[in-house]
């Protein structure tokens, strides 16, 4: 049975930016829990940021894997770059899927970590772009499906797929 990586917010932990949790009560989460397939991650805590913390946007609506690239920057309101520890979050996020076989992982959907559909673009403003944050890109470059807390149907049809290939 396959393991599947989920943002830690989703699974109740209080580890977002302003401190409160994005928990869902869909019943597939409480499936997989009970099927003892979830492995949580928050890979901007695992990166060395605190709990609460100054909200964070890829610049000029780049998306992680320019980030990745080196050519784009994580940064908060006030200019600080953090980028260092959201590609280090990112990387411990690839270890631990690595670590355990992991192939779909289901994340927080908008986070510069962890959104798959959407960041925001570097404004401050709540402007969208369509592009997937820091540690979504680097598990996606690395051939896991990642999903949005959305989109965990489709997530399970992947697990479905996967459990009797």
């Amino acid at each position: 049975m396959q393991s599947i990586l989920i943002s830690a917010c989703l699974l109740g932990h209080k580890v977002r930016y302003n401190g409160s949790d994005a928990a869902t009560g869909h019943a597939l989460l409480a499936q997989w829990r009970n099927e003892g397939r979830v492995v949580g991650v928050c890979p901007e805590v695992a990166g060395g940021f605190a709990v609460p913390r100054p909200p964070a946007e890829i610049t000029a609506g780049s998306g992680g894997a320019k980030v990745l690239q080196g050519l784009a920057q994580v940064r908060i309101a006030n200019g600080d770059d953090v980028t260092t520890a959201f590609v280090a979050g990112a990387q411990q996020a690839l270890a631990v899927a690595q670590s355990k076989g992991i192939r779909v992982a289901v994340l927080k959907e908008g986070s510069p970590s962890c959104g798959s559909a959407y960041t925001y673009d570097g404004s401050f403003t709540g402007a969208r772009t369509a592009l997937p944050g820091v540690t979504a890109a680097l598990l996606q470059q690395h051939g896991l499906k990642v999903f949005s807390e959305h989109q965990l149907n489709e997530a399970q049809a992947v697990l479905n797929i996967l459990d009797n290939p």
